[in-house]
């Protein structure tokens, strides 16, 4: 069984940890929602199970003899099956740019991945009869333990007693944290342009949003401490937030990366005024760091080691959070695959609870399919090494997915460099001007402006698109998959009479088929 890492022990206590602090008590944060759940009683004794000469006679658990499924066997790819090469002239990828079966060779030399029926050693083997049965809501003990210790190594709270706890996507995770902190008629504040499900999760809760402007680097700082400092409670109509949102690493839908400082100026705000910071974080590992164009690209190795690739990312809010301010959620969605609907919380002990009580009487447990080929693969198959292989690799791959649209649009389109203003401002935009041509309308003032800044981190492009009579902002492509579709423009000038039609349909045919 792989581990993640072992401490000296001192008193009961790692050595590691015995300088950090504990978490701070954040009762007066839970919602009336959430003080009145309960533990579910039948739940609080599945711990129990599994023991040596303990015969179950609760819980309505049907005998494992009558599940049908004896195995879980699948075929994955190896660990190593993307390239780790970075940058460089890559007009190409590893994969098709088409659907269709995969012709490098790498891809057709796969593993097998066998999840048994029954275990082999001890009842914490990852088992099916185990994992198909009920459970505890905060996930198979092996898997739970593995992303205690993963998070501990590499997102480093800064305080004592966090708590892990795996749960079925961040989707649901962050419906849980709404229900579990927020009363209806609460504020919540979210960056000015934000994942539209996380909006949509809140408002049918009567939870109010409180937009916050932001720049290339997500929330401004100065504009959060402002808003808070001189919250009004009578004008507003209610209390100052006890909540943030955010998605910090290629931000959904703007591509923004916010980074270390930036990261701990929002803490010390969050200590200050006593919000809560839920990191929403499933693009992490896709970071790709600055566009640089094709004639400038030079290739080379990443770094290796499992330590060296996550210092080469933006630390998590964890890693500033010595009070317990802040609920991480991660998961395995833009890794493994969005089906599984498996991730995890890490937060501090109170709120975990809480978080758990919830789940035990909603998901009552994540999928145990899930949980056994993850577990599996994370902990027996792969182990940490493997896995960072593929997270380096992953990271790669969208890199030069994200190169190959810039280079695509910039080989279709010309544009200047000039500096960026409000949403944009801090980056180096990339602007252009479409005049019309047909439809009777003329002049230098008329026409559109498309300006965009390259994404570095996430999954998305954003493109801010104005006209002389209308302004919108669109999240023009997204290349996460083979193929790229574009949003409609509402315009006073037909789209065609600009040309702009034509030049996208052409870069998106460079990119893959719709």
């Amino acid at each position: 069984m792989s581990s993640i890492q072992t401490n000296q022990v001192i008193d009961g206590v790692p050595a590691d940890e015995a300088q950090l602090p504990l978490a701070l008590d954040f009762s007066h944060h839970i919602s009336e929602l959430g003080k009145a759940r309960r533990p579910f009683p039948i739940k609080s004794v599945f711990k129990y199970f599994g023991r040596p000469g303990l015969l179950a006679m609760a819980g309505g658990l049907p005998h494992p003899q009558y599940i049908p499924f004896e195995s879980l066997e699948t075929s994955l790819l190896r660990a190593d099956a993307f390239s780790t090469l970075d940058g460089g002239n890559m007009s190409s990828f590893d994969v098709p740019t088409k659907d269709g079966p995969p012709t490098d060779p790498k891809m057709l030399d796969k593993e097998r991945l066998v999840v048994p029926k029954w275990p082999s050693h001890s009842s914490e083997d990852v088992n099916i009869s185990r994992a198909l049965q009920y459970d505890l809501a905060r996930g198979l003990q092996v898997l739970q333990q593995y992303l205690h210790d993963y998070s501990k190594r590499f997102f480093k709270p800064a305080y004592r007693d966090f708590a892990t706890l795996v749960h079925t996507g961040n989707t649901d995770g962050w419906s849980r944290v709404i229900m579990t902190l927020l009363n209806p008629g609460d504020g919540l504040l979210m960056e000015e342009w934000t994942y539209t499900a996380a909006i949509s999760a809140a408002q049918p809760l009567g939870v109010r949003i409180v937009p916050v402007p932001m720049d290339c680097q997500g929330f401004k700082p100065e504009a959060l401490d402002d808003l808070l400092a001189n919250w009004d409670e009578k004008e507003r109509g209610f209390k100052r937030p006890r909540l943030l949102y955010t998605n910090p690493i290629g931000q959904n839908p703007c591509g923004v990366t916010v980074g270390r400082e930036r990261k701990k100026q929002i803490y010390q705000l969050a200590v200050k005024y006593d919000f809560i910071i839920c990191e929403d974080d499933p693009y992490y590992y896709l970071q790709e760091d600055k566009y640089v164009s094709s004639n400038e690209r030079t290739a080379g190795e990443s770094s290796s080691g499992v330590d060296a690739f996550f210092q080469e990312l933006e630390p998590s809010y964890l890693s500033f959070d010595s009070t317990g301010h802040v609920i991480r959620m991660d998961t395995f969605s833009k890794t493994l695959g969005p089906g599984l609907r498996l991730g995890w919380f890490t937060c501090n002990p109170l709120i975990a609870e809480r978080l758990e009580r919830h789940g035990e009487i909603s998901s009552q447990a994540p999928a145990g399919l899930s949980q056994a080929v993850v577990t599996q693969l994370l902990v027996n198959q792969w182990g940490l090494e493997g896995w960072v292989t593929w997270l380096r690799g992953l990271r790669v791959q969208y890199s030069a997915r994200r190169d190959a649209l810039v280079d695509a649009l910039l080989a279709e389109i010309d544009f200047e460099v000039v500096d960026g203003d409000g949403m944009f401002s801090g980056s180096k935009v990339y602007r252009t001007v479409f005049r019309p041509t047909t439809g009777g309308v003329t002049g230098e003032k008329t026409g559109m402006t498309v300006r965009f800044v390259p994404p570095t981190s996430g999954m998305f492009c954003w493109v801010r698109i104005s006209s002389t009579t209308c302004f919108v902002r669109i999240p023009l492509l997204s290349w996460y998959v083979h193929r790229f579709k574009f949003s409609s423009v509402v315009s006073p000038i037909p789209l065609r009479s600009l040309d702009l039609t034509r030049r996208l349909q052409r870069t998106k045919a460079v990119c893959g088929p719709s």
